[in-house]
């Protein structure tokens, strides 16, 4: 028996792999190190969607490589020699390749390096977890996409679409329900194709899930825009339900058309706009998160004026900004780069831009009552979310899992203040 010290970075899919990982170790026989220093071996599950994300799992890897190492996510995957050059003895585990977690550990712990990397799983429903978080069970409902983003390597790591089973997932979320969770995330790395290889659909799942009695909430993960219209309206209905967060997270990229061909989304700014107007025009006070990049090798001023418009008319809540950067292995990093000082500027405008708008939409909250589920503890405080997703924050102490009325009293741009209603 050892003890294995874990760690994620990135979305909540490696999150999810992380917890799964963990599931394993101890279903194994081994047990979980409080941290990396009292450990026998180390996993990183890494991600490589940035290049800033990157050079940060470098630096973890550099830094664990010291005793036995297990390099898991999907940076061994799509970039398998920049791992080994920087710790040349770690093993190597992929992001499909979980069911070989015990092989590789047990390899690496007896001092021989195996590399795991090729896809093996066919599910990654029904493994067992150790939760990060006892409130929320984080369900992955397909591996890989259909996408063939021109900028992105996420492709290269995963693969192509698989959806798992529904009924499989439902099951899933029963147990995540009746083992003390409040909160179902349903996760993958697009959500929006989920269900287009094995005849089902994104709306399907949605509405089969919120049909589960239990009290308990579910927050719909990130769906690109470019397969929306195929569900926009079965998705539309399928959001009714009390139990669905008023949340969508849709990444529109750009604003500009030709960038957008550029980097092969497939989507115009117009479906965003259709997508945005639709959800927002049939519920209240309904949360849209967006992720913009800016610097594409050929963004013009032009088409970076085009994405500040897109952004004023639509207003999102929520924007993940990224300055692009070039990543190993995509179509766009063989392109000539836009100087690092003016992605820097026009990176500048739109955050700005979106701190502006984030403020002026979660002011729109003050005054507001209403349930709020209290779901995280970060830096010793409890967390919660509104049916909106806001993240709203109170000086009352509340426990984990709670669900309170509580009335909104301040407005930050990342969330809300408030406190509990009696």
């Amino acid at each position: 028996m050892a003890k294995i010290w874990v760690e994620a970075y990135g979305c909540s899919a490696s999150f999810a792999d992380s917890e799964m990982i963990s599931g394993l170790i101890v279903n194994g026989g081994h047990t979980l190190a409080e941290n990396e220093k009292n450990s026998d071996l180390s996993v990183i599950v890494t991600c490589s969607v940035k290049d800033v994300t990157a050079h940060k799992m470098v630096h973890r890897i550099k830094s664990l490589k010291s005793r036995p190492l297990v390099v898991a996510g999907c940076l061994p995957k799509a970039e398998q020699v920049t791992v080994e050059k920087f710790s040349p003895k770690a093993s190597l585990l992929g992001p499909n390749s979980l069911g070989k977690t015990l092989d590789v550990i047990n390899s690496t712990l007896k001092g021989t390096r195996r590399i795991e990397i090729t896809d093996t799983d066919v599910t990654k429903i029904g493994l067992p977890k150790v939760r990060l978080n006892p409130a929320v069970g984080i369900i992955e409902i397909a591996g890989g996409c259909m996408s063939e983003c021109t900028f992105c390597q996420t492709k290269l790591a995963k693969g192509e679409l698989q959806s798992y089973r529904l009924g499989d997932i439902v099951r899933q979320v029963k147990h995540e329900i009746e083992d003390g969770c409040v909160e179902v995330w349903l996760t993958s790395t697009d959500n929006g194709c989920y269900g287009f290889d094995i005849g089902s659909s994104l709306p399907e799942l949605v509405q089969r899930v919120s049909e589960i009695e239990h009290n308990f909430m579910v927050r719909v993960g990130m769906m690109n825009p470019m397969y929306l219209p195929r569900i926009k309206d079965k998705l539309l209905e399928s959001f009714a339900s009390d139990k669905i967060f008023k949340f969508l997270h849709m990444p529109v990229q750009s604003g500009s058309d030709k960038v957008l061909k550029e980097m092969k989304r497939l989507h115009t700014s117009k479906i965003f706009r259709e997508v945005d107007y639709a959800f927002r025009n049939l519920y209240d006070k309904f949360t849209i998160a967006t992720d913009i990049i800016v610097g594409f090798p050929t963004e013009t001023e032009e088409d970076f004026i085009k994405t500040v418009d897109l952004i004023n008319e639509t207003r999102p809540d929520i924007v993940n900004l990224s300055r692009y950067s070039a990543r190993s292995g995509t179509k766009a990093s063989q392109m000539e780069q836009i100087e690092v000082s003016e992605v820097k500027r026009r990176s500048k405008i739109v955050f700005d831009l979106a701190k502006n708008i984030s403020q002026e939409r979660n002011e729109e909250w003050i005054g507001w009552e209403g349930q709020v589920l209290f779901d995280e503890i970060s830096d010793g405080i409890t967390k919660g979310r509104n049916f909106a997703y806001k993240q709203v924050v109170t000086d009352n102490k509340v426990k984990l899992g709670e669900k309170i009325k509580v009335k909104i009293t301040k407005a930050m741009p990342n969330g809300l203040q408030g406190v509990l209603v009696s």
